[in-house]
This record gives structure tokens, sequence and C-alpha cells, in this order.
């Protein structure tokens, strides 16, 4: 046995890691394994070295076990309590800590239940997502928001030549892969499109790491690396071992997430993700570059090809070593998919308060064009960051004034025209009570040369009184400050002639949905995604 085998042995005895009789469940990864033992998990980096990672000596796991916990701790700071020595004792033996020659390193971290963990929570239930729904995602969607704010930028990393020495990395791998388990020209040629399609953006991507979009990010943001804590996701397991894949893009931090709830079936959710995140932001150098997201996608897909191909050679069950073979295979095919993106189109739901537009924007959303689907404006949301208040804030009357919606539906249209420009479907939410923002909302897809479609959505007063109230009350913060009053001004509107289709929205959100779809030539596949807020939220 090599040492690493002889540490892995002992760690894996009964009474080692905890004083109970059992011996520690081992979770294995391509480039880890974690005993959990009683209250707490100890990682244990393999001697492993890739060309984006080296694990190869003690040394070298020991200042990556360091930096783990150093890096983790920003976000998880309770879960990462420390590393651990394993030492070799003066009779021979090894053992925790103490006096003797350190042999290798853990990270210790406070256990928690694998039911917890989102990758798992989507697994629970194949219908809807399982666990996952809209109010954990938003929720979730705000907290990367906020680590991103708050992370620091940094220079010298990302751009263009960042983004390219990351696809060399991907291009060495798939070249010394000998598994067999990839089509070699198919990951051949799916690396010179995504080269050329980055070598086409670079402009984009060092203007981006020159405004500061470049920060120091998680880097490895997929759903098992996200965890429910005290009913609040927490990010962990944050690339610690190689600057150059953590310091990275904002938006390619987040592709990762998308990407992986694409692949999972769960497009639904993955617009959710991105479009609340892009709300919280706020940041239209952000929507402006819309048009990286597939590249990033793409990229983040093609590593996980590569992933699942060494963890195949890395697990011990045939079956499993199986399975994520068929993984990279389908992991290859979507990052190809991202690359040839449908041509964008822009959709206007408008209507009066509680005639369920923000709900049928938000649910036709997923189903246009390719994963996270099309970026939905919201006036209501575009109102609140002009006036500078949180999305939630009840804003004053003058909030409301003439100017002030002139301005809210100039954003409306530049925001859904930035968002075609990225070859990205848009989803423009508004009243659009008037026939001049109904025509100008119109020609912004006529200037962009795409297909344009608006519907009118129409329900029984008593129904949209019935939804106004019902959001009063909903605890997710719904932006929306309509009331009953307001709903009563807008019955008095003459919205002139309406051109749009009109769309009866009287009964559930399911029924409004499929309504919707059919207008504009689609039908309801099934997304994923908990179906039942679908109908309710």
């Amino acid at each position: 046995m090599d040492r690493q085998d002889e540490v892995v042995a002992f760690l894996s005895r009964p009474g080692v890691l905890d004083k109970s009789a059992a011996a520690p469940e081992i979770l294995e990864t391509h480039i880890s394994r974690v005993f959990l033992a009683g209250p707490s998990a100890f990682k244990l980096k393999r001697a492993v070295r890739f060309p984006y990672l080296d694990f190869s000596t003690p040394e070298l796991r020991r200042a990556a076990v360091e930096a783990e916990v150093e890096t983790n701790r920003r976000t998880a700071p309770g879960l990462y309590r420390g590393v651990v020595a394993v030492v070799r004792a003066g009779d021979g033996s090894l053992r925790l800590g103490g006096d003797g020659e350190a042999v290798d390193w853990l990270v210790e971290m406070a256990r928690f239940a694998q039911e917890a963990l989102f990758d798992h929570m989507a697994q629970v239930s194949s219908n809807a997502g399982g666990r996952l729904d809209r109010r954990l995602m938003e929720t979730l969607a705000a907290s990367i928001a906020r680590f991103h704010g708050e992370a620091q930028p940094v220079t010298g990393f990302g751009g263009a030549s960042g983004l390219r020495t990351i696809i060399d990395g991907i291009a060495d791998t798939f070249r010394r892969d000998d598994s067999g388990i990839l089509d070699a020209g198919a990951a051949q040629s799916l690396v010179a499109r995504i080269h050329r399609l980055a070598g086409r953006l670079a402009a984009t991507l060092d203007r981006r790491a020159e405004e500061g979009r470049v920060r120091r990010c998680h880097g490895d943001l997929h759903l098992r690396n996200i965890v429910l804590l005290d009913g609040r996701p927490t990010l962990f397991d944050a690339i610690e071992f190689n600057p150059r894949l953590s310091n990275i893009d904002v938006l390619y931090d987040l592709a990762f997430l998308l990407m992986d709830l694409d692949h999972r079936g769960l497009k639904r959710l993955a617009g959710i993700v991105f479009n609340r995140y892009l709300d919280l932001t706020g940041d239209l150098s952000d929507l402006n570059d819309l048009g990286v997201l597939p590249l990033f996608m793409s990229v983040r897909a093609a590593i996980r090809a590569h992933v699942a191909v060494s963890s195949a050679a890395a697990v011990s069950s045939p079956g499993e070593a199986g399975r994520l073979g068929g993984e990279a295979r389908a992991y290859l095919e979507l990052a190809a998919a991202y690359l040839s993106p449908p041509q964008p189109q822009l959709v206007a739901v408008g209507g009066l308060s509680g005639s369920g537009k923000s709900t049928l924007a938000r649910e036709l959303a997923p189903y246009l064009g390719q994963a996270p689907g099309a970026r939905v404006v919201r006036s209501d949301i575009i109102r609140k960051r002009l006036a500078g208040v949180e999305l939630t804030q009840r804003l004053a009357e003058d909030g409301y004034s003439a100017e002030m919606t002139a301005r809210t539906y100039g954003a409306v249209y530049q925001q859904a025209g930035a968002a075609l420009a990225g070859g990205f479907w848009a989803v423009a939410d508004a009243v659009f009570a008037r026939p001049e923002q109904r025509r100008a909302i119109a020609a912004v897809a006529r200037d962009a040369g795409v297909p344009f479609q608006g519907l009118w959505l129409e329900s029984p007063p008593k129904v949209m009184e019935r939804r106004i109230a019902a959001r009063q009350i909903d605890d997710l913060g719904d932006p929306s400050d309509a009331t009953a009053d307001v709903l009563r001004r807008q019955l008095k509107y003459d919205p002139g002639k309406i051109e749009w289709i009109r769309l009866d929205t009287g009964g559930s959100g399911e029924e409004t949905l499929d309504r919707g779809l059919k207008q504009l030539g689609l039908k309801q596949p099934g997304l994923k995604g908990s179906a039942g807020t679908r109908a309710a939220g």
C-alpha cells in the first residue's frame, strides 16, 4: 500500500473518527474522499494531479485544506471547523493530531443530513423538482447575488485570456482521456467551437473584467455544493486549489448552477434563478452582456463531462461507473447544444393589475429559447430599481408620477432590447394600458429584427381583486404595489383598440399557461420545478 492507502484504511476503521463502534460512511469524488462519522465529516484530498490541480504530495494537500477552510468560511462559517493532521506516532501507528510526522491532512466539517443537499432535494421526486420550489430558488438566487456583490474584485484573472486558459485545460483533459467513454472527435469539435465563440466575444469578456465583473467567486457552484442549513441555502465546497477557476466572471460562476439545473431537467428552476439574480443585482452590464452566458454554460457542461469521466475511473462500482459514463456523454451533448441557440423573440404580456401578468410571464419564460429561458423584464421591479428602493418596499405616490412611469417604460424597452441583442428571448411584463406603450414595445422587436407577440390578459374584476389580496400577504415579497383601489382606477381606463391576442386568465395558473403557450405555438412538455407553485404563484 502507498501512504495514502494506509491513511484511507486508518480513517475507515470504527472508532478512529468517532467514538461509536460504527465504521464511517465514505463518499467519493474524483479529487477527494469524505468520511462521515458521528457529528462530523472529514475530507481527505486524493493524491492526484490534473492540469488544473495538484494534490500529489502531503505538503500540497496541507496547503489545499487550509485554503479550503479559509475560502469556505466566507459563505459557511459554521460548517468549516478547521484542519486536522494525520500523524505517524513514534511506534509507527497513525493517529489524529498530536506529536509525530504529519503524513496527510483533513478538513473537518460539521456534518449535515445528505437529504439537505440541493442535489438530493432535486431527486426526492422526479415530478416537479422534488423539494426545490420557486420560494427556495429565489432565496438561493438572492444568496448568490449578495455573495457576488460582496466578493472582492480581482485583477489579472478572467477576461478572454482567463477563459481561454480554462478552455485549453478542457482540451488537454480530453486529449489525455483514454477511457473511450467520450467520442474523441466530438470532444475535439466541441472545444474548437467553444474557442471560436470565445474569440468572437473576447472584447466583451475583457471589458467585463475591466469593469470589475471578475471577482473571487465560488467556482464550483452546482446543486451538490449547496445545502439547506437552518432553512437557508448555504454555499460550500468552493474552489480553493486554483485561483484561475475561482477568480472568475460572476456570470460564469452563476452559469454552473443554471447548467446543472438544466441538465437535471429543471429548466423552470433555472429560469427562476436566472431572472431573480438579474432582478436583484440590477446591473445593466450583466443584462447587456447576456450573450456570454451560453458560452459560459457550454464551458461548464464540458468541464462536467470531463469530471464525470474522471469519476467513472475513480469509483469501484461497475454500475456507478456506467452511470457516470452516460452522464459524461449527456454533458458533452448539452455543451454542444448551448452553442446553437434558437433565434430570439419578444413577447409582451399586458393587462390590468391582478390579471396574472407576472405569473404568466414568469411561467412562460422557461419554455422560450434554450436554458435558462427568456429574460423577464418586469416594470414593477424596474420602477423600484429606478427609485433606489428595495424590491418589496412600497413606493410613495410620486413613484407613480407620469414622469416616473415614462422612465420605467423607457427602461423596459431598453432592457428588453438588450436581452434580444444578447441572443435571448425577452418577456416584457407591464400593464401596457396605453396604445403608444404597446406600439413602443412592438418597435423594440422590429428594430432588433425578431418576431413579436403581444398577449393581453383579461379576468373578471372579482378574480383580479382576490389575486391582489392574496399577493399582499405572500411572504415571498411581491414587488407589485397594486391594491384593490389601484385596480378600480385601472378599470376606468380606456386602453384604446387592443390588437394583441386576448387571453382569458380567469382560471387556474396551469390553464392560463397552457393557453399562453398555445398562442405562441408551443406546448407544455412538463417542465420540472414544482408545478403546484406554478398554479399558485
